[in-house]
């Protein structure tokens, strides 16, 4: 079902006088127009009727910007589909770095700089301690979020590590098994402690030389952290999936917007309640683009055996656990991620359920669909990936 509110009415009502108070540069500009015009007639479509019944629907194309809320579907279980592929059938976990929010200044006015130490430092941590540990070689996938559920800044990293890596003999070196069973990859405050400490070093060499602030941030608790293992490689990338396309608020949580204000649920982790916030539109759109990364930034990183580089050397692996990998893969049409995973068949008639949409007219964008198929089907609209 189409939520009722939508973050494209969020930028269609607050955006300009969010502008004209807080002076953006034209890339935001850009991505919240992408945002505002996401699925209107604006960006064009074009239009489909049955085969079977004549039912006609107007088709309009998304503008798959990475922070729109409604263009991550099929972009989430196509990314899902490959990393499938390099699966292992070992232990993953699950690591999160985070920093605490005295270096949000810094965040705001160098994000790429910052972002980029924090993607550095994570993976310098989980190298440093497979080497020292395992005497192995690792492997990482990275997922940068910036926010907080209330919208607010707080960069981390979610990471996917698997559980052992190759040794200098170049076989296989496994993390051990606890006496009470239990697999952990490595302690969490060992973890901590190195994080905070390669993470601050880079800061002095870089941003600040500022000794109260340096000790201020010595002073303060650094959280890593790290669970148990999947239950199966399968659920990895699955459950990474929940992670890699996400926005900074979707549009089912918008629970309403007026003149004045937006109102919102969020999750307070603190008591792990759901709750509701006020906030204007203005203050809305400024905490919504904290998140918008700078041009060109790469939010999914991989490292070490699970980099492309390594990729070689990761399908042998695969080879002497006896993993069949195809070496060629058909890439699949959005079309066949919709039926085949998220259950749902764009081609198939809604209204009679067995005939198939075939396209009769194309519809440029800025032009409005011709009144007699728009007066007939205003009921029916769908989008689609633009051609």
């Amino acid at each position: 079902m189409r939520p009722a509110f939508e973050l494209a009415q969020v930028i269609d009502r607050f955006g300009n006088e969010f502008e004209s108070q807080y002076p953006v540069n034209s890339y935001i500009q850009r991505t919240l127009r992408a945002i505002r015009q996401c699925r209107s007639s604006a960006l064009g479509g074009h239009v489909d009727q049955c085969d079977t019944c004549g039912h006609i629907r107007i088709s309009y194309n998304s503008c798959r910007n990475r922070h729109c809320p409604k263009c991550q579907n099929t972009q989430r279980e196509e990314w899902i589909e490959n990393r499938k592929h390099d699966l292992l059938p070992i232990p993953y976990f699950h690591v999160v770095f985070t920093v605490p929010d005295k270096l949000n200044g810094l965040f705001l006015f160098r994000p790429a700089e910052m972002y980029n130490l924090l993607f550095r430092t994570a993976w310098e941590t989980i190298s440093q301690f497979s080497y020292t540990k395992l005497h192995s070689e690792t492997g990482m996938v990275a997922v940068l979020h910036t926010w907080g559920q209330n919208l607010s800044l707080h960069p981390h990293l979610h990471c996917v590590v698997p559980g052992g890596g190759i040794n200098y003999s170049n076989q296989w070196s496994e993390v051990k098994i606890s006496e009470n069973g239990k697999t952990f990859l490595f302690p969490v405050k060992n973890l901590s402690a190195v994080f905070r400490g390669k993470f601050i070093e880079s800061i002095k060499r870089q941003f600040s030389q500022d000794k109260s602030f340096i000790s201020e941030l010595y002073r303060t608790q650094w959280v890593v952290y790290a669970k148990e293992p999947f239950a199966g490689p399968e659920q990895v990338v699955e459950y990474l999936g929940r992670y890699t396309h996400k926005v900074a608020i979707g549009n089912h949580r918008l629970l309403s917007v007026d003149d004045h204000k937006v109102r919102f649920s969020y999750l307070d982790y603190r008591d792990n309640k759901q709750k509701e916030m006020n906030l204007t539109g203005i203050e809305f759109l400024r905490r919504f683009c904290q998140h918008i990364l700078p041009k060109g930034f790469v939010r999914i990183r991989h490292y070490g055996l699970l980099s492309a580089t390594r990729r070689p050397l990761l399908r042998q692996l695969q080879m002497e656990f006896g993993m069949h990998i195809p070496l060629k893969r058909e890439k699949k049409s959005w079309k066949q991620i919709c039926v085949e995973s998220l259950d749902f068949d764009p081609d198939l008639c809604p209204c009679c359920k067995n005939g198939k949409m075939i396209t009769v007219e194309l519809i440029l964008p800025g032009r409005a669909p011709p009144m007699k198929i728009s007066n007939e089907c205003l009921h029916s609209v769908l989008w689609l990936p633009p051609v």
